[in-house]
């Protein structure tokens, strides 16, 4: 397992390049990243097809900067640039508290970054803001909007992950709340529920049609929940499977994809791996399902078919409930070999993801039938 790219690194090329990214973060941002590309060009097929238009907003042209503005630029930068050299100063180590240690030279080299960037921006920003200002019509189109919306969907993404993890883990949060606050602990449904639930807020204010914003985002969906898969599996973060004590059906079947140890996995879970020294030195000492590389193959080819019926499909909402019926019953299954707190419910007891899987694949289907009464997208 590669808990970090330089752990990916010193296994391909024998020497360890400091790169401080973790695996898992690395791939949240790579399918994030995918996902912004795929939806501004779904968008922009769906404008050329007349299914989305324009939004006519008044917008002040040639407008200064607030103050409030050049206030949070140097506020950000100023987080990240404390960040940055502490880190740097621990080797490129994202591990504790990154901001422990501070000293006031520190501080004060970052705040001078700060004051810098945001006079930088500001100062740009006055070039563009060169004569009166003036309150003008201007049509936005929806394609215009995917950084916002795909901004959006990060921080209310994290934001659901979280209290759904919480929700999940009570005691566990209760005992070490400051575990909120870390990056690890992420729950895919509590972030698909809020993260869709701010984008849908969003796009009412921005009368953006919201069931062809959902079809759209349909295919890119299943293809990052895929990609994200492939980081929790090569980090090896805990979310496998249950012990695989079965043989293999097939000779021909790599080791690796039946049953695996996860050796050097991130969460450290397992036995002490012989001759191992330093970070991670940890693996199972019995092989589970690889579930998240199973979920990441299926969710490809899932992707692919949903990518083949958005051109084939015109009815509003339907391929977004497609996509339910798809991750509701994906996502139930490998709930069956996959290791996950289960609530008792006396007669069954069912873990979070199978709750919530039933649940998005019931709302599939009515959604299909309900969109199955139409035969094309109407354009407002």
């Amino acid at each position: 397992m590669y808990p970090t790219l330089s752990d990916l690194t010193k296994d391909i090329f024998g020497f360890s390049i400091p790169l401080p990214i973790k695996m898992f973060g690395l791939f949240v941002a790579i399918a994030f990243l995918v996902a912004m590309l795929l939806l501004k060009k779904e968008l922009k097929r769906r404008e050329s097809e007349g299914w989305l238009q324009p939004c006519r907003e008044l917008t002040w042209v040639g407008k200064q900067i607030s103050s409030w503005e050049i206030f949070f630029t140097g506020l950000i930068t100023l987080l990240m640039g404390l960040a940055l050299i502490v880190f740097a100063r621990n080797r490129f180590s994202f591990d504790g508290d990154p901001y422990d240690g501070i000293v006031l030279m520190d501080l004060a080299f970052a705040l001078i970054l700060a004051v810098l960037v945001a006079f930088i921006r500001y100062y740009f920003k006055s070039l563009k803001a060169a004569g009166k200002p003036e309150l003008k019509v201007i049509s936005h189109w929806p394609h215009e909007r995917t950084d916002t919306i795909i901004g959006i969907a990060a921080v209310a993404g994290i934001v659901g992950a979280k209290l759904f993890d919480g929700l999940e883990n009570w005691s566990s949060y209760i005992a070490h709340p400051a575990d909120f606050f870390a990056f690890s602990g992420l729950t895919f449904y509590g972030g698909l529920i809020v993260a869709s639930m701010a984008i849908l807020y969003y796009a009412h204010q921005k009368h953006i049609d919201k069931w062809q914003l959902a079809d759209s985002a349909a295919p890119v969906l299943m293809l990052a929940y895929g990609i994200g898969r492939i980081g929790c599996h090569m980090a090896g973060d805990g979310d496998w499977g249950i012990v695989n004590s079965f043989q293999k059906p097939v000779k021909w079947l790599p080791d690796w994809l039946w049953s695996y140890t996860y050796p050097h996995n991130v969460s450290d879970q397992g036995v002490l791996i012989p001759g191992c020294t330093g970070e991670h030195c940890f693996q199972l000492p019995i092989g589970v399902f690889p579930t998240s590389l199973y979920e990441f193959v299926v969710c490809t080819l899932l992707f692919l078919v949903l990518w083949k019926l958005r051109k084939i499909i015109t009815s509003p909402g339907r391929l977004f409930g497609i996509y339910l019926i798809m991750n509701g019953a994906e996502r139930f299954l490998i709930e069956l070999i996959r290791v996950n707190n289960k609530y008792d419910l006396g007669f069954v007891k069912p873990t979070q993801a199978e709750l919530i899987s039933m649940g998005l694949f019931l709302t599939g289907c009515l959604i299909v039938y309900v969109s199955s009464r139409k035969t094309k997208y109407n354009p407002e």
